[in-house]
C-alpha cells in the first residue's frame, strides 16, 4: 500500500478545525483532525508534510512519525506538532481499516468496553471562531439551538445543571468561572467580589446535589502563582475533584509551589506535547492526572507512550476533548485501550449538536458511560456534503503537486 495524496479540509464556520485525509492506492482513506491555528497547520501539511508522505507505506507509522519530527517545532504543541498529530491519527485510521478492527483493538486490544465520562460545560458555540480560548469566544448571548447551553448554565444555574447531568447518569462536570477575573488582571489578582462570584457555582452545586457530583475546575493556565494559590485555598470547602492547568505550563516547577495549597488533584496538561514533556511533569512529584490531547501531543502513537510513562508512575490519564468530532472519536478509542485511562471528557452540547452536522457516526454516551461500535479504524467519516459547502477550503497534494 502506498500513500497517493494528502488532503486538507477547512470550513469557515468552524474556523479552528482542520481535517487531514490521507489517500492510498488501495482505496483506503485515513481521517485526522486538529484544532487551533487551522490555516497555519494546513500550510504546514502541504508545504512540509505531504512531500514526505506521498509514496510511503502508511502502515509504517513509527517510521513516518520519526521522519516528520523536524529540527524546529517539536518541543511544544505548535503548528508542526498539531499537524503531525492529525497525520498520526489518520495513519492509525488506515491501520485499523486495513486490519478490519477498531483503533482500540489495533493499538493492542481493549482494556474495557466502556469508560466513565464527565461533561465539560461548554455551550453550542464555545470557542467557535479563530479568537480561540478567550471569554469573548464563549458564545454567550447567541441563539441556542438546543437544551444544553451549559456554559451559561454553570455561570447562572449551576444547581439545575448538576441535576440535569445526574439525570443522564453523568456524575462529573468541568467548569471555569475564574477566567473572567483572570482576563481582567492577566492572572495577577482576583478581588474579593470576583472570588465570591466565581465560587457561587460550587456553592449551588454542593447545596443541590451534595457529593453526588465530581467538580473538575479548569483554569486554562491563566493564573500567576500567588493568585492561583489563593483560589485553591478558597475552593477547599467544595471538595473539588481536580484542578486543571492552574498555572502556565512553561514552568512545571511552579506546580510544586501550588500543590500544597490544593486539596484537589493536579491535572495537567492538554498543552504538553510528546513523552518528554510529560516525563518532566511526572517528575515534579505532584502530578495527579496526566491530561493529553491526541491532536496536540503527537497523536495516538505518542499518547500511547505517554500513557505508559504515566502508568509507570502510577498516574492515570484522562484524554482531553473539547475540540472536534474526529478527535473525540479517537480519544474514546484510546480510552477503551489504555488501561490507566481514568475518565473521558465529552461535551454534550457538541456531540448532540454541531458534531452531527459533520460526521457519519459518534460514540454512544449512555448512563454516564461512553462506548463505541466495532466499526474499523476510527469508526466515522466526514459527511460527503461537508466537502460541497460554500465555506469549504479543500486542498490536495500529490506527487504531481498541489491543487485547490
Amino acid at each position: 500500500m502506498k500513500i497517493t495524496a494528502v488532503e486538507t479540509l477547512r470550513l469557515a464556520e468552524f474556523a479552528n478545525i482542520v481535517w487531514v485525509l490521507i489517500k492510498t492506492d488501495e482505496g483506503i482513506t485515513g481521517l485526522g483532525e486538529t484544532f487551533m491555528g487551522a490555516a497555519a497547520v494546513e500550510a504546514y501539511i502541504h508545504e512540509t508534510v505531504a512531500p514526505k508522505l506521498v509514496g510511503r507505506d502508511p502502515l509504517q507509522i513509527e517510521a513516518i512519525n520519526r521522519d516528520l519530527i523536524g529540527y524546529l517545532g517539536w518541543r511544544g504543541a505548535g503548528v508542526e506538532t498539531r499537524g503531525n498529530s492529525a497525520v498520526d491519527i489518520a495513519l492509525w485510521d488506515i491501520f485499523g481499516k486495513t486490519l478490519g478492527v477498531p483503533i482500540s483493538v489495533a493499538l493492542g486490544g481493549k482494556s474495557r468496553d466502556s469508560i466513565r465520562t464527565y461533561n465539560t460545560c461548554a455551550g453550542y458555540r464555545y470557542v467557535r471562531d479563530a479568537r480561540a480560548q478567550a471569554v469573548a469566544n464563549w458564545g454567550l448571548g447567541e441563539s441556542t439551538p438546543g437544551p444544553y447551553e451549559d456554559l451559561d448554565a454553570f455561570l447562572n444555574r449551576a444547581d439545575d445543571l448538576a441535576h440535569s447531568l445526574l439525570k443522564q447518569g453523568i456524575t462529573g462536570m468541568k467548569i471555569w468561572p475564574f477566567d473572567i477575573a483572570a482576563e481582567r488582571t492577566h492572572g495577577l489578582d482576583i478581588s474579593a467580589a470576583e472570588l465570591k462570584t466565581a465560587l457561587a457555582p460550587f456553592e449551588r452545586i454542593r447545596k443541590a446535589v451534595g457529593d453526588k457530583m465530581d467538580i473538575m475546575v479548569e483554569f486554562h493556565s491563566l493564573w500567576r502563582l500567588p493568585a492561583a494559590q489563593r483560589i485553591a485555598r478558597a475552593l477547599e470547602p467544595y471538595d473539588t475533584f481536580w484542578h486543571e492547568d492552574p498555572v502556565r505550563m512553561d514552568s512545571l516547577e511552579t506546580l510544586k509551589a501550588y500543590a500544597p495549597h490544593s486539596k484537589a488533584m493536579i491535572c495537567a496538561s492538554e498543552t504538553l506535547a510528546y513523552p518528554h514533556a510529560f516525563r518532566d511533569y511526572l517528575a515534579t512529584g505532584v502530578a495527579g492526572v496526566a491530561m493529553l490531547d491526541l491532536s496536540w501531543c503527537g497523536g495516538l502513537s505518542e499518547a500511547r507512550k505517554i500513557a505508559a510513562l504515566a502508568e509507570a508512575h502510577q498516574i492515570p490519564v484522562a484524554p482531553h476533548d473539547c475540540t472536534g468530532p474526529v478527535v473525540f472519536m479517537a480519544s474514546c478509542q484510546f480510552s477503551l485501550h489504555a488501561r490507566n485511562a481514568m475518565i473521558q471528557e465529552s461535551v454534550r452540547a457538541f456531540y448532540t449538536g454541531w458534531y452531527t452536522e459533520l460526521v457519519t457516526a459518534l460514540p454512544t454516551v449512555e448512563n454516564g458511560e461512553i462506548s463505541l461500535s466495532d466499526a474499523p479504524g476510527l469508526g466515522l467519516e466526514l459527511l460527503p456534503e461537508v466537502f460541497d459547502r460554500p465555506d469549504a477550503i479543500h486542498r490536495r497534494s500529490t506527487a504531481d503537486g498541489e491543487t485547490t
